[in-house]
């Protein structure tokens, strides 16, 4: 799969945009200077749950700061008390991003699903299409803190597409989309570090099985596992051509692989369908191609920039 891994703050787009047109620090400073009379007046950011208004004042505040040198000669002592006070308020917020993570984690090990993710869930009228990143991914990455590999192959061979994470906001839409049960068993072709089984574990009273041919990811989602103590969340290195379906509900693929590959995939799932009735869900281009297969039915319109779930037709 393509299953998730942290984002980069749209702040950074932003300061790169900024740097290109030579901003002044004493404009950015103003900025700052802003930002941190906004904070004073509204401390309601340190609210735990004002997730998305802390996550939107640190996107811009990060855009700024990254952009100033309070050294330099132009900028004065009160200035740079701004520039202090704007890096102190920043940590503040951090930590309570932190706290907040360690709450959920708490809840996970524990057994509990926490409100916060039903309500991203339920939360269904605002799933913008394709591959961008937003404060979703941000809490997904703090709760679950997956380690990145350090090293993979240069390059993943040929058919095989390179890992890409799926943004949260079309994970929790899927899961609103299937409504997993505890009869269901959720399998991910291609699992990269493992979101979609462990956000399904963490999300419903479903099994979730991921696999990976890179050991790497492999083993970085089986320590996430451990240690939200994720037990119906299994991790398998193989080759999803040769691996063991017969458990699966549900499959999702994030376009994970093309060509002869992927047409290999689609027919072992074809021949799994005889036994049973499955659904498949998909993001990205291989929409198109489950779209073209007989056997399948899609709910709604097969779309390359959302989820796409289809029903075997037999």
């Amino acid at each position: 799969m393509n299953g998730g891994a942290g984002c980069a703050r749209i702040g950074d787009t932003t300061r790169a945009l900024w740097k290109s047109s030579r901003c002044r620090s004493l404009f950015c400073l103003r900025d700052v200077e802003s930002l941190v009379a906004a904070f004073r007046e509204s401390p309601i950011l340190l609210d735990p749950l004002r997730l998305l208004e802390r996550y939107a004042w640190l996107d811009r505040l990060d855009a700024v700061l990254g952009m100033l040198d309070p050294t330099e000669a132009s900028v004065s002592a009160a200035d740079a008390g701004v520039w202090r006070e704007a890096q102190t308020m920043r940590a503040q917020l951090e930590a309570v991003n932190e706290r907040l993570y360690a709450a959920l984690r708490g809840e996970i090990r524990q057994g509990s699903r926490p409100a916060l993710f039903a309500q991203l869930i339920e939360d269904d009228s605002d799933v913008v299409g394709g591959l961008s990143f937003d404060y979703r991914d941000e809490l997904v990455a703090g709760v679950l803190q997956l380690e990145e590999p350090s090293s993979l192959p240069a390059h993943p061979g040929p058919e095989v597409v390179f890992y890409q994470p799926t943004p949260a906001r079309h994970l929790f839409h899927l899961l609103h989309l299937v409504r997993l049960s505890a009869a269901d068993t959720l399998i991910d072709l291609g699992s990269g570090l493992g979101h979609v089984p462990l956000l399904t574990t963490i999300c419903s009273d479903a099994n979730s099985i991921g696999i990976e041919r890179e050991e790497v990811y492999v083993a970085s989602a089986r320590r996430s596992a451990q240690e939200l103590n994720l037990e119906r969340a299994r991790f398998l290195v193989q080759d999803v051509r040769e691996g063991d379906l017969s458990a699966g509900t549900v499959f999702y693929l994030y376009t994970p692989f093309t060509g002869s590959v992927l047409a290999a995939v689609v027919e072992r799932l074809r021949r799994e369908s005889r036994s049973r009735s499955i659904r498949i869900c998909t993001f990205g281009p291989c929409a198109g191609t489950l779209a073209q297969e007989g056997w399948l039915e899609p709910v709604g319109r097969a779309d390359s920039e959302h989820i796409t779930v289809f029903h075997t037709r037999f």
